[in-house]
């Protein structure tokens, strides 16, 4: 059995590890990280003018603290295949330590006025949020 470094395991996993012994005996856990994405319809889907609008707003998001990582993306032109879904024009990944600091984030101010000034820009947000594990 081969051991990894804490830095491969965090490369691997995505998770933070949290050390500590009981009776002696070393202990690794993992650090739950959340992950956030959410892709983005236009209502009106061929505005260039729309779609940058919206990419600006998503880059305020940058500024709450409590995002660790945030990437904005267009769909790429891989493949069609049954399971790809590229018809949205925006997406993003954010990634959280925690549940808590994706809840802080939505309740956060910037997060509320990307909403309030961005909203009318889309028709349609599909999000999906998942853990590590």
């Amino acid at each position: 059995m081969s051991k990894i470094t804490r830095r491969q395991f965090m490369a691997i996993t995505g998770a933070s590890l949290v050390a500590g012994s009981v009776k002696g005996e070393q202990l690794m856990e993992t650090k739950t990280q959340l992950i956030h994405t959410a892709y983005f319809w236009l209502k009106n889907p061929d505005s260039i003018a729309d779609r940058d609008q919206l990419i600006a707003g998503l880059q305020t998001l940058r500024q709450v603290p409590t995002v660790k990582v945030l990437h904005i993306g267009l769909p790429a032109t891989t493949e069609k295949r049954d399971v790809v879904d590229n018809s949205f024009q925006v997406s993003e990944l954010m990634m959280f330590d925690d549940l808590a600091g994706q809840s802080e984030y939505q309740a956060h101010p910037i997060h509320q006025a990307f909403v309030e000034n961005c909203s009318h820009l889309w028709s349609k947000v599909a999000v999906k949020d998942s853990i590590t594990v």
